[in-house]
């Protein structure tokens, strides 16, 4: 369809992300990315969280992508003003606060779509109301997730058979599934009740964007999503690769706590593939018990190591005494003076690290973005998973695609926050740190799959390649679903 001028009428979009930098930052670069292909972005936001958008914003023409901000109603779930995004807090009681003011977004962001008519919302599907935002015939939604497909897809599968939760065993094999999964442990009931949420809020939409490529995903994994929730799926990323110069892959996101040359010159300073990266998302909590262990495993394995521990975020001057509870004696003093060891407590500058050739093994939760950007960066993982859906992504990792070792971790916490009764031991650390990292020949093979994975990751979203092709597809989907619809 055509306008009366004989140009082709750009797509307008107003993209919805949720309150977390999980899921800000991926749909901010692909926000970025439609817009440079010539279609109309808005992404709507709150105040607080703009600054997550600004490196997207800057990188393309303000016509084609501007951003909208909506006030979070910090007074109505008693929270300080500028707390608004779930990295901006460390407890749970605050986390839920958050969670509770985007829900109530709902109201001042129908409001806006109404006096701003889109052709489609593409919003995160955490939001159970946004498909409640069009009540226009010539409106429709697409969800994002900030999971992978393989995930959503085993998710499913589970909900349809739910006979699990009624045994009494620990174990869970997920049933009629592509793969053969088997988790030890199964996840709590108020994790699956959102699971179920989530899938019902997509099935209403028109489709699902990812941020992924197919090739990790894998054929039969998308032919089981597509078949099982009767739901199209784009995958366009990864998002990650986005970003091309130094600049932009140190500044994504929030602002690191170090220099980012800082960091690379320590980086420089190293041999190949000799550094292990370990840092665990930026909603993540170890008690000091579980951080000692992970300290001694990691001095123990004898490799040097870049460690971001974002609960230490403001404590920077603690006490020896207070150190002492999760740093054997000494222990940052001897890696800082013997050049092993470099420790963040804050914000990292996590794809400019990941991408850097000294970088041999990262050491994950398997939050997606994460797990995205070190496949990107074709460096295999240990895995950790903490809650939620990392547990599934952890699999993907180590069962389907072999390009991570498992450290052990089983109790399958609610949120990130959670105190958790089992300690991952010192000796599990050190044993798959060495197993990646000592260069025998399973790391190896390990390694040169994850290379491989790298390498597919950059040729997918390079022109001709499966993302590109499908971000050329969604585009002309949408606007041949948009000028069939009925205007008012």
């Amino acid at each position: 369809m055509e306008d009366g001028v004989g140009v082709e009428r750009p797509l307008k979009l107003h993209m919805l992300p949720f309150l977390s930098p999980g899921h800000m930052i991926p749909l901010g670069d692909i926000a970025a990315l439609l817009a440079s292909h010539g279609q109309q972005v808005t992404i709507i936001t709150t105040p607080s969280n703009a600054h997550f958008f600004t490196k997207s914003l800057s990188s393309v023409d303000p016509f084609f992508l501007r951003l909208h901000t909506v006030d979070f109603p910090s007074q109505q779930v008693d929270l300080s003003d500028g707390v608004e995004s779930l990295s901006s807090n460390n407890d749970p009681a605050t986390m839920a606060k958050i969670c509770k003011g985007a829900m109530l977004l709902h109201e001042p962001i129908k409001e806006f779509v109404e006096k701003d008519q889109p052709d489609y919302i593409i919003a995160d599907c955490v939001y159970p109301w946004i498909n409640d935002l069009v009540n226009k015939p010539n409106i429709s939604t697409i969800a994002f997730t900030g999971y992978s497909l393989f995930t959503v897809s085993l998710i499913e599968s589970l909900r349809i058979d739910r006979s699990y939760s009624n045994k009494n065993s620990s174990s869970l094999v997920v049933p009629n599934f592509p793969h053969s999964i088997t988790f030890s442990s199964t996840p709590p009931k108020q994790f699956v009740d959102y699971e179920e949420r989530m899938l019902d809020t997509i099935r209403k939409t028109k489709g699902l964007i990812i941020n992924n490529f197919a090739e990790l995903d894998g054929e039969d994994c998308i032919k089981h999503y597509e078949k099982t929730m009767g739901n199209k799926a784009w995958h366009l990323g990864p998002a990650c690769l986005i970003r091309k110069t130094f600049e932009e892959k140190s500044v994504r996101g929030n602002e690191s706590v170090v220099s980012a040359h800082e960091c690379l010159s320590w980086l420089n300073s190293k041999e190949e593939n000799s550094v292990l990266y370990i840092c665990f998302g930026s909603i993540a909590y170890f008690s000091d018990k579980q951080l000692y262990e992970i300290a001694s495993g990691i001095e123990n394995s004898g490799h040097a190591f870049v460690w971001v521990v974002p609960e230490k975020k403001g404590k920077e001057d603690e006490s020896e005494e207070d150190k002492e509870k999760w740093l054997p004696k000494g222990f940052e003093e001897r890696n800082i003076e013997n050049k092993k060891g470099f420790i963040i407590r804050g914000w990292a500058p996590q794809v400019m690290i990941l991408s850097h050739t000294v970088v041999g093994a990262f050491m994950t939760h398997c939050g997606w973005n994460s797990t995205v950007e070190a496949v990107s960066a074709g460096i295999p993982m240990i895995t950790w998973p903490v809650r939620g859906e990392q547990f599934y992504n952890e699999k993907l990792i180590t069962v389907v695609q072999g390009i991570g070792v498992e450290v052990g971790a089983t109790e399958w916490a609610l949120h990130g926050f959670q105190e958790k009764e089992k300690v991952v031991s010192r000796h599990s650390i050190e044993k798959a740190v060495r197993r990646l990292m000592d260069d025998g020949d399973e790391a190896k093979e390990i390694r040169r799959r994850a290379q491989e994975f790298g390498r597919k990751a950059t040729r997918a979203v390079q022109e001709g390649g499966s993302s590109h092709n499908n971000l050329l597809a969604l585009i002309d989907d949408l606007k041949r679903l948009r000028d069939r619809k009925p205007l008012e």
